[in-house]
Formats: structure tokens, sequence, C-alpha cells
């Protein structure tokens, strides 16, 4: 039980303590002595009441604070259990609080992605979408479709009253203008999904080019075996790091060339399937020696295949038979046995993970596949209603067409109400004074 030194008030921290009752030791009745008759202060607590509205879930909440004894916190758990509480289903605090109101979807989402954050950064834009940045984003763009809905109703509910028909100009130039932010919105999708997700980056190469001593430098431990003897490396190594506030997991591979025996055949296999499902792929050339059809052949698939930047590596023994392959990919030289140029190479691997955004990239991006996908959705249903309008296609069948593109954005933020459209309906219009 719990004992206060004031009366709980709204928004007030009350210092208390944690009682266990007389006669909770467990002790028989004639073998109970006087102390053990005597209440026992397990804790002292901090005791704080949320009145609604003014909390998470917008309920009336009480929160006690204790120290982070495991047996004590259970304890209290069990008291309240006890006096007939019960546990909290899992998330069930945040559908509260959005089934209250006090958040929407997307920041209901924003919640779970602040507890998986693994970087600060990730942290930081999941606490920007808990503020509502991406609702904030779409706000206007919603408002921009719900104000095209309310003009075409208008113009078919209300034309005795003399609200003329939206002509065609009236319809395809909003139409663009909300197509036109939804698809800067859909591209921020590629930065999103780097942050939320982090990014996969293969080292590949042939044998003995320095990518094992290139990865420990790159992950600041020893990680990865590294031998004079080429080949050492038989299965992928990975281990993720922090670039920029997002985790990159960097992935060590065999060495790629004719495999010498089965284990190295199963290497090789390996390197390539890694090399294929990375998101970024760092193609090793050793400097010190000419370079050779197996470097060609790897360049060229990366090069079909994906994002890759070439690491020149062993900077420290560069030889003059090394000739520079050709290649749009950027390219940096580096020394993994002396750290040259890891620096460099950090800065280019964040580049790409900036790519056109980075950090310059306004808040409120995607950051998850159903939001891209609801865009995406809208976006199809814009299309289909500028087809409408070039086709003549009655008011009537192009609102269906906008009501689709509106759907999908109300399932990121909530519902639009039919009440939303005819208040402003009747807002914008002079109807029935």
């Amino acid at each position: 039980m719990l004992r206060l030194k004031h009366e709980l008030a709204p928004g007030r921290a009350i210092f208390g303590e944690l009682i266990e009752p007389k006669g909770s030791t467990g002790a028989s009745d004639e073998n109970r002595s006087d102390e053990q008759a005597v209440p026992h202060r397990l804790d002292e607590v901090v005791v704080t009441y949320f009145a609604k509205p003014h909390s998470y879930t917008t309920d009336d909440i009480i929160e006690i604070s204790a120290h982070g004894s495991p047996v004590v916190l259970r304890h209290i758990v069990e008291v309240a259990l006890a006096r007939g509480g019960r546990l909290a289903e899992p998330g069930e605090f945040t559908m509260r609080a959005f089934l209250n109101g006090r958040i929407d979807l997307t920041q209901a989402e924003a919640v779970r992605d602040l507890i998986e954050s693994q970087t600060l950064y990730q942290a930081k834009v999941a606490g920007q979408q808990l503020e509502g940045a991406l609702s904030k984003r779409l706000k206007p763009i919603k408002q921009k479709l719900v104000e095209l809905i309310a003009l075409l109703e208008a113009g078919i509910d209300f034309a005795e009253d003399d609200v003329s028909i939206a002509a065609d100009v009236t319809i395809l130039e909003p139409l663009a203008e909300i197509h036109a932010l939804l698809s800067t919105l859909a591209d921020s999708f590629a930065y999103g999904k780097i942050v939320h997700e982090g990014l996969t980056l293969a080292i590949v190469g042939r044998p003995n080019v320095g990518k094992s001593s290139l990865f420990n430098r790159l992950v600041e431990r020893e990680r990865a075996i590294v031998t004079s003897t080429p080949g050492t490396t038989r299965d992928l190594v990975s281990e993720t790091v922090a670039i920029g506030g997002i985790p990159v997991q960097f992935v060590d591979t065999a060495g790629i060339r004719r495999a010498l025996d089965e284990a190295e055949s199963i290497g090789v296999r390996k390197a390539r399937e890694a090399l294929a499902e990375a998101d970024l792929v760092l193609v090793v050339l050793d400097t010190s020696q000419p370079v050779v059809a197996e470097d060609r052949d790897l360049l060229t698939q990366v090069e079909d295949g994906g994002a890759g930047i070439i690491v020149e590596n062993k900077a420290d023994l560069v030889s003059s038979r090394f000739e520079a392959l050709s290649s749009p990919l950027p390219r940096v030289r580096t020394s993994a046995l002396i750290g040259a140029g890891i620096e460099s190479l950090r800065t280019e691997i964040l580049r790409y993970v900036g790519g056109e955004f980075g950090a310059s990239q306004e808040s409120g991006f995607l950051t998850n596949v159903r939001h891209q996908r609801l865009v995406l959705d809208s976006m199809t249903a814009l299309g289909a209603a500028k087809t409408a309008v070039d086709n003549k296609i009655p008011h009537e069948m192009l609102l269906l067409d906008l009501y689709n593109a509106l759907r999908p954005l109300d399932e990121m933020t909530g519902a639009t109400t039919t009440d939303d459209i005819l208040n402003l309906i009747f807002s914008t219009f002079c109807i029935g004074k």
C-alpha cells in the first residue's frame, strides 16, 4: 500500500512511501512478533496524478515512480492487480491515445519507431514524427484535395443556387499541384527507408586485396581474421555501426575467384549473394597489383546491379602497373594497413546514404512501406482523375477518383468525414442564405 505525504493533485508529484501491510510476512498469528505486526517501509516513491485530458492517453492516470529494484516494482504491480487492476495489453496506452484523438496513426507508428531506434538520429526522426511532422506535411495536401472535392460537390448539388460547374482548368491546376506534392513526398521514402531500416553494405573483391583489413578499420575493431594467405575469409562476417546516425551493416565476404575447394566455393557463393542483396557495395581493388579480368568482371556486375563505390586499397604500396578502371562509380583511395583514406571512405558512404536528400531533407518524410504504398495509391487515383477531366467524364464520376485519392491519405492520418466537406462547402460558398 502507499502512504502519501499530501493529497493527490493534478499535475503535482507527491512524495510517498511504499508500505508492507501489517501481517503480510506470511507468519502465523501465534508466531507473529510485535515487530512483524508493525507495517514496514519497502521503498520511497513519487506519485503523479494526471487528470484527463492532460495525460498520454487523455484518461485519468496515476504514475508511481520507485527505485529500480525489480522485486519492489513487481510487488507494486502485484498489489495493483490484487486491488482490481489488470496488466495493459501490448501497445494499449498508445492505442488509447489514438482512439481518444490525442495522436493520429502516423504518430502512433512513430512511438514504435522511437522504441526500436538504434541511433540518436533515428530517435530524432521518430521524435519528429511523434510530434506530427508527417501529419503536418500531409495536412495542406489533404486540405487542397478536400477543397477541390468541395468545389465539385457544390457545383453538382447546388446548381440551382447559381454555383457554376467548375471549368477543366480549375480542376487540372490543383490536381497537378497535389500530385507534385505527393510525388515529392513519395520520393522521400528512398532516404526514409534507409533512416528507418539502416543500410547493408557488402565489401567484395578478389582474395587478398585487403577486404578484411578494410572491414576492421570501418567497424573500428579486429572483427575479421586477417592473414597474408589468400582465401582466409570463408564465411560472411558482419558488424553494424552508425555512420551519420544511420545504422550501416558492413558485410565482409570471401574473395571472389575460382574456388580451390568446397569450403571456399560455398564462401564465394555467399559473397555473390551478399553482393546481390546489399544496398551498397564496396569493390576493393589492390593498387599494388595490375588490374585483372576478375576485377573488371566484378566491377561490371556491380555497375549493372546497383550502387557501388570503388575502393583502391593498399595505397601505401601503389604500383606503377596499377591502372585505374574507367567507371561512373565514385572512387576512394585507401590504405587499410595504416588507416589512410578511411575517413574519406566514410564520407563517401554517408554521401550515398543521404542521396539527393541527406541532411537537407525536410522533416516529415516517409519511413515505412505502408505510408509509401498509400501515397502511391493516392497518386494513382489522381492520375485517373486527370484522365477523367481530359476525357470530359461527368463530375459525378470524377468525384469517385478524388475520393479514392483522399481515402489513402485518411488511412495515414485519420478520416475526413462528410461533415468536414459539408462545412467547407457552406463556409466557402454563400449557399442557403
